[in-house]
């Protein structure tokens, strides 16, 4: 009698980090990047420099502009290396004002890391298709942020900012600062994902015109 195998979805360190990374910045030409998807549903760049292709049966994003093309793919190469260490916390992307440097907005990505994995190199068994399910309703989220957010109205600039262990050496390419608050803000929290090595959750907090005239 022919024995069967039975294929399984095995998540291991490095493969969990790819992902994670990807999710955030963009390792390939046509990635969930909800980086991308931020800036473009904000506004933050022009229309103009992002382009939309169809992938596992949903719209993404690619992005023209050089310049932020190279920001954020140098950005993740280090994420994706803290993320196989075990060492990132937490990731938060800064939109201010282009002119006074108000932060207008902080999308918040916590982190949480199966130390299991990491210090005794386990593996992990969960699909694709179920992580990928879980990432496409984040961005739909994303995506629809416009409905509830305020109008960003002026030229804002980004900033992002990585909370890592504190034994971590720090490259020469970043630098320490400050959280970046906003004072009295409005809290969304959306949908997490997780990979059963890495658990990443969402939350958007933004500038409440209302509450600062009361």
């Amino acid at each position: 009698m022919a024995s069967r195998t039975v294929s399984k979805d095995v998540i291991t360190l490095k493969g969990s980090a790819a992902i994670v990374s990807e999710f955030f910045g963009m390792y390939s030409m046509a990635s969930f990047s909800s980086c991308l998807c931020i800036l473009y549903n904000r506004g933050v760049y022009p229309e103009e420099s992002f382009s939309k292709v169809k992938k596992y049966g949903l719209s993404m994003l690619l992005t023209h502009d050089e310049e932020l093309k190279s920001y954020i793919g140098s950005l993740t190469s280090q994420l994706s290396e803290w993320l196989e260490a075990g060492k990132l916390q937490r990731i938060v992307l800064i939109i201010m004002s282009r002119a006074t440097s108000e932060v207008l907005e902080r999308w918040n990505f916590n982190i949480e890391t199966d130390s299991e994995v990491v210090e005794k190199g386990v593996i992990r068994e969960k699909s694709d298709k179920e992580i990928m399910r879980e990432i496409q309703a984040i961005m739909r989220q994303i995506a629809s942020s416009i409905t509830y957010l305020p109008c960003l109205d002026e030229p804002c600039v980004i900033d992002v900012l990585a909370y890592t262990d504190k034994d971590v050496e720090v490259p020469l390419a970043w630098t320490e600062s400050d959280a970046k608050l906003i004072k009295n803000p409005q809290m969304v929290k959306l949908h997490s994902f997780d990979t059963k090595i890495h658990k990443v959750g969402t939350l958007v907090s933004y500038k409440n015109d209302e509450l600062d005239e009361e």
